[in-house]
């Protein structure tokens, strides 16, 4: 079977580490709570305990753009159907870049911040062209 075919397994297994990902971004910020004594629900304090903050609601925000993107591109852009999960995976990429960077210096943060938001914009793209495919087809 060719890799097209494993299209929706390999989307699914890019959900599961994005969102094991966003998990550890939870984490973090518990741990950076008791790192710093900030406790719930101030979200202010020590820098580091606010970039942590941020890097995980950042995220949260862009899984809202990803998840969606990335399944409907899936489902309906079928003719290269490795493209939606290798996007996922360049979006994983860029949200650990973005956390690595954001976190250290929030000036750094912008490398994985423009990696994660062109794979998001590159699967909305795919996937309006797969609607629109589809429609075509179904018309």
């Amino acid at each position: 079977m060719e890799l097209a075919a494993h299209a929706p397994l390999l989307s699914a297994l890019v959900t599961i580490i994005a969102l094991i990902f966003y998990f550890y971004t939870v984490i973090r910020v518990g741990g950076a709570r008791g790192q710093y004594k900030i406790a719930a629900p101030a979200i202010t304090g020590h820098p580091v305990f606010e970039r942590t903050y941020r890097v995980q609601m950042n995220t949260l925000e862009h899984l809202v753009i990803f998840v969606p993107s990335l399944w409907i591109a899936t489902t309906y852009f079928a003719r290269v159907g490795w493209l939606a999960p290798a996007l996922g995976v360049i979006w994983i990429v860029g949200r650990i870049l973005y956390m690595q960077g954001y976190i250290a210096d929030p000036n750094k943060r912008g490398t994985g911040f423009l990696i994660a938001s062109l794979a998001e914009l590159a699967l909305m793209i795919i996937a309006v062209i797969g609607i629109v495919m589809a429609w075509s087809a179904s018309a």
